[in-house]
């Protein structure tokens, strides 16, 4: 019996001992309140009451900074909300900094975090906050990197949630915004109609020149006709001034289908028919046949 009793005892000191890690964690083992051995995935066996394991998650976390009104330079309150992602590094060193250098280090991430949310914001308006998230976030993660250095944790990056304005500066802010982008359409609006009318003056001056380079082409072929007019003149017509006259009087009648007496013998009919290819009859001959 005293076998039997002393190999149950056994049994149940063993397992009593087992700890079983898994690949997420990463356990310090302490013996009798002192840190003894590090402990990887996998199977391990503690003395009971003697020994004790502490397990420490090395996956990413994130913790919430809550909400919390922060005064901006302009004298204007915003409620700043953010997060911060980080994660234990899974080495034995950074394992045992996170148990052994800091006090509960996810509270203390979010303290410092909203710390350091008022001391940069504080220095910004409301307006450059909204517009420099960025910059914010940057600063946030760098502080922090640097703060915890010695927590044996990873920051992995910080985002900034919001920047609420009190209502009434909200309201504000948004009809400024509409203002400005009623104004950009009227420029815009005010910019296509310059264009469109530049478009037309253009056009009304290309036909302008148009109809003025026809004008003068039109003036070039008439002063052409008279010169080849006054040539014929000259060449036909010397000394004959009168009958050119005539002539061009006949013309413009003969154009309206009037018609005109030519009394007989005179020089008009004989031009007329050197210019027909007509040779006119001598009046005796006409009369002996």
């Amino acid at each position: 019996m005293v076998i039997f009793y002393v190999v149950v005892a056994a049994i149940v000191v063993f397992f009593w001992g087992v700890r079983i890690v898994r690949p997420t964690h990463r356990g310090l083992i302490e013996r009798l309140g002192k840190y003894h051995r590090f402990a990887k995935p996998g199977f391990h066996w503690i003395i009971p009451i003697i020994e004790k394991m502490y397990a420490v998650n090395i996956t990413e976390q994130m913790v919430n900074a809550d909400p919390q009104e922060i005064i901006t330079n302009d004298n204007l309150n915003a409620s700043v909300d953010a997060q911060v992602y980080f994660k234990v590094k899974e080495d034995e060193e950074s394992v045992k900094g996170s148990l052994y250098n800091v006090n509960n280090y996810k509270w203390q991430i979010v303290n410092l975090a909203r710390t350091t949310l008022r001391n940069i914001i504080g220095t910004l308006t409301l307006k450059s906050a909204n517009s420099e998230r960025g910059k914010i976030n940057a600063e946030l993660h760098r502080t922090l990197l640097l703060e915890t250095q010695t927590w044996g944790i990873q920051i992995v990056r910080t985002e900034l949630k919001e920047i609420d304005p009190p209502r009434d500066v909200q309201e504000t802010m948004n009809k400024v915004v509409k203002a400005e982008n009623e104004k950009i359409a009227a420029i815009d609006f005010a910019s296509a109609r310059e264009t469109a009318a530049d478009g037309e003056k253009r056009a009304k001056i290309k036909e302008a020149e148009g109809y003025k380079q026809s004008q003068i082409l039109h003036a070039e072929g008439e002063a052409e006709a008279i010169r080849l007019v006054n040539e014929a003149a000259d060449k036909y017509f010397i000394g004959n001034a009168q009958l050119l006259k005539k002539l061009d009087t006949l013309q413009a009648s003969l154009e309206n289908n009037a018609k005109i007496v030519i009394p007989t013998g005179t020089e008009l009919v004989n031009i007329i028919g050197e210019m027909a290819g007509i040779v006119p009859l001598d009046h005796n001959k006409k009369k002996q046949a």
